[in-house]
């Protein structure tokens, strides 16, 4: 066979080196790319679109389990701080029953 201009002499070298050089190639057009500072604007671009697009997919599932009468987020959310603040005021009437009962065992023990 005849040598090609690359030196290679089979068709598997051939191949070879044209990839060889492709890939060169493509790094150097990439690494170009890359280098610019749109690529930087184009990247948080598409992070915002991606964080849009989450967003959007939460509130549509919210909106599906509202529209199925199932709890969703905010609504566990909102039964919880609900829950929370029923918890605490009956911490503070057993506090004040505690207290209510010392008063009246001290009154007691005085009492003759």
């Amino acid at each position: 066979m005849a040598d090609t201009s690359d030196g290679a002499s089979t068709p598997e070298d051939q191949i070879r080196a044209l990839y060889g050089r492709a890939e060169t190639e493509a790094a150097a057009a990439l690494e170009k790319a890359i280098s610019t500072p749109s690529f930087g604007r184009l990247l948080a671009l598409g992070a915002e679109n991606a964080a849009a697009l989450t967003r959007i997919g939460w509130d549509l599932a919210d909106l599906l389990l509202r529209n199925l009468r199932l709890a969703g987020r905010a609504d566990i959310t909102r039964l919880a701080r609900q829950l929370n603040r029923t918890e605490d005021k009956l911490e503070r009437v057993l506090q004040e029953l505690e207290q209510l009962r010392d008063e009246l065992a001290r009154e007691r023990a005085e009492a003759p």
